[in-house]
């Protein structure tokens, strides 16, 4: 190498010949080729050697070092590379983890934009044996920005690694590793942040962190050699050391914040694995870690997970028995605990009402039923197919004592099985069942086997049908045990760090001794199953097939369920007993249709068939694209919401001029003969944006009937699934998602829990994420959210709430009709408005009801609801003449003249009775809801 290389990238290894050159490669392969490779042989005696110089025979940037003794660390191999680097900046790498393509240029450049003393990336572990990767800590690295010093962000002691920063190359010369102890990096980064004045963060992962089973032949790293007692007593001197050099350089104050690192993160390592290590070894492990906890300062416990505390005040009090009990609940199923004491409105973990054991922030004791827990742990034995487990269940609060007439049952899958516990003398309950696993069949094609797995649950059934269930925790040093039955190897077993009951379903179908044929079969399958195949079969079926007059083919939502405006159509329809076969599309859950509807699989075969021979169609997103409509079959499209977001082509997804997806769209907007039109807004707004120059049916939405007309049962329904307690306000939650963040839970800008800690005694939220988005309730916050992504009908949850929590969701149109308070939290409207979506108004100059930008304003909003709604009142009926000014109640009857005609009553059908619908009674304006009626102008418009 003639010039000096921009980046030093220094690789440490130790008789890992095998991976060394993926690691390499990650560096040659690097966007910025002026780099070198150092790698750091620290006495290897395998193939190393070997494998370096066929390395530098390939690239001339390949440098070796080496070293005749093994270290038995990485302080002096890393010290090695760091003296021979000749670049300006120096990496570090470690033989069996890899960099991402772009790191070093993107550090680089960083570094000398920011003038900071290093730079620091997100790390991501990468799982080998299924390829998944997981960010470390993520919301330390949410957000590119440059850090004034380590006091500025103490929670940044969790990034202890040296291997996902770029350091200057002089200050690593200022700042060698110690030679003398593992964990070196805890120690060097300690003395970094207190050597750094000002230091980079971006958010892009630059490592990735090879995890390989700790069942695997290679040479285990010192970070998983967490089995030996060594490497317990490493760590705790690399904290003392890191705690002295905070003292030795001014920071004393920042002390705590390091020793919460050491709870949070180091003491967890050996507390995840602790269920399956013997007594002796718990023990051992306690008498280690109880000096160095009886160190930390008390503020340090304060913001740790409680049941981490709960486990250091069990090492402070030597119950190490009782600590592997604890452990168990600290991953998945995060158990709840054998017993627990409510004293003062507090909850403990145990007998005692001691400090560390105050577990009253998982709020396990104030659960709904049907969340609240139990703990099950078990025993199993198998015999030829049948498995026998001894089951016993604890109830640390009181659920089963609370709820007399309670029975018990074990479900394997879709197999049920009684239980009869008995009380024992130390409250807990024991149980036993045995199973049959030849006798459990799952899935579509039972003959052929399930391929999967199943956790079993044990379910307590209340007196009014209601049920609570949870996992078992197994026996975790217990054999795994299998049995073959028709087509399947069958294996129950412990799985996870918390050993729970877990049974693995192996398919061995008749197809799998004869390889061949096997192929064939599957190939052939999934020729017929391709998408163009598909098409040309049901273009073909249209040039054949004439369509059935009296055949109507409903969906809604693209399959997802029974709701939206063809619901409320189809009712109408059935009401009128009209000589009508309709058939309904549905993509996955077939449970909340009324019974009797007729169902297909949406895109299944006999689904082309009913899109080719029905009559009508009524949709409320779009039939599946491409498929082109029958001559003689009329389609009704419905749409599913008004609002301010861009749609059609001035959406994201068709903004760009993009000739296929926008004729795609044109062509399936070409199929609509008739759009239900709810607003003369949405007419100015929507008609435009797709294209669309067809008649209209100008009568409100036939969704919407009910919001207008009220329906009792449908509050009464909604809370009684959802568990809300008479005299508790509901706040429905309803955000939509964000274009560059789908299912990524981000539209859930509200914080949860400064809402819980404010407003749970008197509110309880009901959150209805998007359908794409994907969100999931932490089990902290159960008692006061109530999650409602898997809801039927939003309409129920709409006249189940008090007031609606939105950001640009098209529920707003919808709800505004309830004239019920509305609040807005939009803390990224410049940049929804501007760079994300895009939208038609302005929000804030429209808005029926406060703009927020903070959950802080959100709380004072809520407590003051009535003045606040009262407000914006005038607001408010404005809101609605836009909106809402053809909503009277009668949408879904006059959509049904309209596109049917008068269709005959067919005197032997049996329809289902309509539901029974009275007028919501709603406030005055002083009361912080709007008129419940449109105005007198409104009604002549």
């Amino acid at each position: 190498m003639i010039n000096s290389p921009d980046c030093s990238v220094v690789v440490i290894t130790y008789n890992d010949a095998a991976r060394l050159p993926r690691a390499v490669r990650s560096v040659l392969e690097q966007s910025l080729r002026n780099v070198e490779v150092i790698i750091s042989d620290d006495g290897s005696t395998d193939g190393t050697e070997r494998v370096v110089r066929a390395l530098q025979r390939e690239d001339p940037r390949v440098r070796y070092l080496r070293t005749d003794v093994n270290s038995g660390g990485c302080g002096g191999p890393r010290n090695r590379g760091v003296a021979a680097a000749r670049a300006p900046y120096v990496m570090f790498l470690d033989s069996d983890d890899r960099l991402t393509r772009h790191a070093c240029k993107s550090m680089i450049l960083e570094i000398e934009r920011t003038g900071a003393d290093f730079v620091t990336g997100q790390i991501s572990r990468l799982y080998e044996w299924n390829g998944k990767t997981q960010r470390y800590y993520p919301e330390l690295f949410a957000r590119r920005r440059t850090v004034e010093g380590i006091a500025r962000e103490p929670e940044l002691f969790l990034d202890s690694f040296s291997t996902n920063k770029l350091y200057p190359a002089e200050l690593l010369r200022r700042l060698p590793f110690r030679e003398d102890l593992h964990y070196e990096d805890h120690v060097f980064t300690t003395e970094l942040y207190c050597a750094a004045r000002r230091f980079a963060v971006v958010p892009w992962t630059v490592y990735l962190w090879h995890r390989s089973p700790e069942e695997s032949e290679t040479r285990l790293s010192i970070s998983l050699s967490i089995r030996e007692m060594d490497n317990v007593r490493q760590r705790i001197r690399a904290a003392r050391l890191s705690d002295g050099i905070l003292r030795d350089n001014g920071l004393a104050h920042l002390v705590p914040e390091r020793q919460r690192r050491f709870l949070r993160q180091d003491l967890r390592v050996y507390l995840n694995p602790l269920p399956s290590r013997d007594p002796v070894w718990a023990e051992e492990f306690s008498c280690l870690v109880r000096p160095y906890l009886e160190e930390i300062d008390p503020s340090s416990f304060t913001s740790v997970e409680p049941v981490i505390r709960v486990c250091c005040g069990l090492i402070l009090n030597g119950r190490a028995d009782e600590l592997v009990v604890a452990a168990r609940s600290l991953n998945e199923p995060k158990a709840a605990p054998r017993s627990t004491l409510q004293e003062g409105g507090r909850t403990y973990w145990g007998t005692a009402a001691a400090e560390k054991m105050d577990i009253t922030s998982l709020r396990m004791a104030e659960l709904p039923y049907t969340e609240s827990r139990l703990r099950h742990e078990a025993t199993f034995t198998g015999e030829g197919t049948r498995v026998t487990l001894t089951i016993r269940t604890y109830d640390p609060f009181g659920v089963l004592a609370a709820n007399p007439g309670w029975t018990a049952f074990l479900r394997f899958k879709d197999h049920r099985v009684p239980l009869a516990p008995r009380e024992q003398d130390d409250g807990s309950h024991l149980s036993e069942a045995t199973v049959d696993l030849a006798t459990l069949r799952h899935g579509r094609y039972r003959r052929l086997g399930f391929e999967g797995r199943y956790d079993p649950l044990v379910g307590i059934a209340r007196a009014d049908g209601r049920v609570t269930a949870d996992v078992l925790l197994a026996e975790p040093a217990a054999e795994p045990f299998s049995a073959l039955v028709p087509g399947q190897r069958v294996t129950v077993m412990a799985e996870g760090t918390a050993a729970f009951l877990r049974v693995r379903w192996e398919r061995r179908s008749l197809l799998r001794p004869v390889p061949l044929l096997g192929r064939i079969v599957r190939r052939a399958i999934r020729w017929a199953g391709r998408p163009e195949v598909k098409l040309r079969a049901y273009k073909g079926l249209l040039r054949i097939m004439p369509p059935r007059p009296d055949l109507v083919l409903f969906e809604a939502d693209a399959g997802a369920g029974y709701t939206g405006n063809p619901r409320y159509v189809y009712e109408e329809l059935r009401r009128r007993r009209a000589p009508l076969d309709m058939v309904w599309s549905v993509a996955g859950n077939r449970r909340n249709f009324p019974a009797g509807t007729r169902l297909v699989r949406r895109m299944s075969w006999r689904h082309l068939w009913t899109m080719a021979r029905a009559g009508y169609w009524v949709d409320s997103h779009g039939m599946p694209l491409d498929y082109p409509k029958p001559a003689r079959t009329r389609y009704l499209q419905t749409w599913h919401g008004q609002g301010i977001k861009s749609v059609g082509f001035n959406a994201p997804d068709l903004r760009a001029d993009f000739p296929g997806p926008r004729a795609q769209w044109r062509a399936a907007v070409a199929r609509w003969d008739t759009l239900v039109a709810p607003s003369a807004e949405f007419e100015r707004v929507f008609l435009p944006s797709h294209g669309y120059e067809g008649p209209l049916l100008r009568y409100g939405s036939p969704r919407c009937d009910v919001l207008v007309n009220g329906d009792d049962e449908a509050v009464r329904r909604a809370k009684d699934r959802l568990e809300i307690s008479p005299g508790r306000r509901v706040l429905l939650y309803a955000p939509t998602y964000r274009d560059r963040a789908r299912s990524s839970g981000r539209s859930i800008r509200a914080d949860l829990d400064m809402m819980a800690e404010a407003l749970a005694g008197e509110w309880v939220v009901i959150l209805r994420p998007h359908p794409v988005e994907r969100y999931k309730v932490p089990r902290h916050l159960r008692h006061f959210v109530r999650p409602a992504d898997v809801y039927p009908e939003v309409n129920d949850l709409m006249l189940a709430s008090d007031a609606l929590l939105t950001d640009y969701s098209s529920l707003m149109c919808d709800y505004a009709i309830t004239g019920r308070p509305m609040l807005f939290l939009i803390d990224d409207w410049d940049e929804y408005r501007d760079n994300e979506r895009g939208v038609y108004h302005d929000l804030p100059a429209i808005a029926p009801g406060p703009c927020l930008t903070t959950t802080e304003e959100l709380v004072e909003a809520l407590r003051d609801l009535n003045g606040v709604a009262a407000s914006f009142a005038a607001t408010y009926i404005e809101f609605r003449r836009t909106w809402c000014a053809r909503e009277k109640g009668h949408a879904s009857a006059k959509v049904v003249d309209a596109f049917f005609g008068e269709v005959p009553a067919r005197p032997s059908a049996r329809a289902a009775p309509a539901p029974t619908r009275r007028p919501i009674r709603l406030p005055s304006p002083v009361a912080a809801r709007p008129p419940d009626r449109l105005s007198p102008p409104e009604r002549r418009r």
